[in-house]
């Protein structure tokens, strides 16, 4: 019997409901993806998300999330282990590249599939290390405490600044979802940063952590470790902010797995010196 093809792949959208199927084949990888990060991943756009199938059983993944008219994240591309080298993964990123009908694209792709996404059009912007351990001791907090509902605005002003697109929908669900615990530094007054720390499947991971300064984002930090409590955390650090890597070595995090941040074309400007860590490699 030949072998099941392309030819043979049914790709159709994804809903909420598929999301186990794709985040368990992502946990496999080693990708470690949050456990509440369904909802808030489909509220900014529930129309990117694809799944292949054959004869009705799920065997590939990919997602392409539109925010706004200019740009677009891809992310979760996946294909079932024992039927990869068949064409199956590249039939269904085919189909959700179309989804982003013109826009820039960006992902952070891993190291085997690098080449594969330059032929794509994808040029290298820089790399991306996670970082692993331990949490270590909570230092000094000052001006950092849990994000209230109040700071949501300001919140989202400041993510703007920092990131490519507008996301308000993503943030609402980001920032209240079950388990995620956002936390605010204010200095005279004003908001100098934030961060996020979420249960995942293998460890807690931080993203964003988002600040003015090394020093905002050791504070934030400090705050997070304190919430962590000696538990192994995550974060997914951008390598040209050295500042960021050397708040992850500091804290006794080693890396443990790098990315590619890769675009098809320009991007908004934004405050790259602001990253001390990504939100998430599935969706920027």
């Amino acid at each position: 019997m030949t072998p099941a093809g392309p030819e043979d792949l049914v790709v159709t959208r994804a809903t909420l409901d598929d999301w186990p199927v794709i985040s368990g084949w992502a946990a496999d990888e080693g990708w470690n993806p949050g456990l509440s990060d369904g909802p808030a991943f489909f509220a900014q756009d529930p129309e990117g998300f694809f799944i292949g199938r054959l004869a009705g059983e799920p065997v590939s993944a990919v997602s392409v999330v539109n925010y706004g008219a200019d740009y677009a994240f891809l992310g979760c591309y996946l294909v079932r282990p024992d039927l990869r080298g068949r064409g199956l993964g590249l039939a269904t990123w085919n189909r959700g590249l179309t989804h982003a009908d013109g826009r820039t694209i960006g992902l952070d792709g891993v190291v085997a599939q690098q080449d594969n996404y330059r032929k794509s059009g994808f040029e290298l912007a820089h790399r991306t290390v996670r970082f692993t351990g331990t949490a270590p001791a909570a230092g000094e907090a000052p001006g950092v405490r849990a994000a209230e509902k109040a700071d949501f605005e300001d919140i989202a002003a400041y993510d703007t600044a920092c990131w490519p697109a507008d996301r308000p929908r993503f943030l609402e669900h980001w920032l209240t979802a079950p388990g995620h615990r956002p936390f605010v530094r204010f200095r005279a007054g004003r908001l100098t940063g934030y961060a996020v720390i979420r249960p995942a499947h293998d460890c807690l991971r931080i993203g964003p952590l988002f600040a003015d300064t090394a020093e905002d984002a050791e504070a934030l930090f400090a705050g997070l470790a304190a919430e962590a409590a000696g538990r192994e955390i995550a974060i997914d650090v951008p390598e040209p902010n050295e500042a960021a890597v050397s708040l992850a070595r500091g804290a006794g995090l080693a890396p443990s797995f790098e990315t590619a941040r890769m675009y098809t074309g320009p991007v908004r400007p934004f405050a790259g010196e602001r990253v001390h860590g990504v939100t998430t490699l599935e969706l920027g």
